[in-house]
């Protein structure tokens, strides 16, 4: 198994079940222990922003602010800088804990030994 698990997320409600299952997955994985970095793209990326993951709503999946939280308490969360950049979010809009980086520091993550990459 790998130590650990970089998960992209590039949907957000424009395609809930792939959203919903990205955040799963970093959840369940994060509650097993396992070391994960949940990066936040394209329409996800607004879910770094303060209140935004309770706004998503899909039947019969776990409430996506209590899958947030679960993965900021043991892994890293990551929002895309060019993501936020077109959104006009900055450092100081985000949820406490949310980092802002680019695509450099996902493919360090990405590609070190040990690492799984998943892209939802």
């Amino acid at each position: 198994m790998a130590k650990k698990l970089v998960i992209k997320v590039t949907a957000g409600a424009d395609a809930p079940e792939r959203c919903s299952q990205a955040f799963t997955v970093a959840a369940v994985a994060a509650a097993s222990g396992v070391e994960v970095s949940l990066w936040l793209t394209g329409e996800s990326a607004w879910f770094a922003l303060p209140g935004k993951a309770a706004e998503f709503e899909l039947p019969h999946a776990a409430p996506l602010p209590d899958l947030l939280d679960s993965v900021l308490a043991s892994g890293e969360v990551t929002l895309c800088t060019q993501c936020a950049a077109r959104r006009e979010i900055t450092e100081k809009d985000v949820i406490e804990g949310v980092r802002i980086a680019g695509a450099q520091v996902f493919v360090q993550e990405a590609v070190a030994d040990g690492t799984q990459a998943l892209v939802y």
